[in-house]
């Protein structure tokens, strides 16, 4: 995995385990059912893990609890 994914050296066993999985699962469905936006978001999805993971004041940052209100949510079609 690291030749083809360089940041998976970022995350830990487990996760890379998960990440492999993930990515075949979506593999397989875009060659059985045609739905090739699978493996790009689960790509996107870990790449983005690894990205905090290598900063580790944002990587602290996010795993300290949060409180209250952050307004409201814009939806996007």
């Amino acid at each position: 995995m690291p030749d083809v994914f360089p940041w998976v050296r970022h995350l830990n066993t487990e996760e890379v385990r998960a990440f492999t999985v993930e990515l075949v699962d979506a593999l397989s469905d875009a060659a059985e059912l045609e739905l090739d936006t699978n493996a790009h978001e689960v790509i996107v999805r870990w790449r983005a893990m690894a990205r905090i993971k290598a900063d580790q004041e944002r990587y602290e940052e996010a795993l300290r609890p949060t409180d209250g209100d952050f307004g409201p949510v814009e939806v996007t079609p």
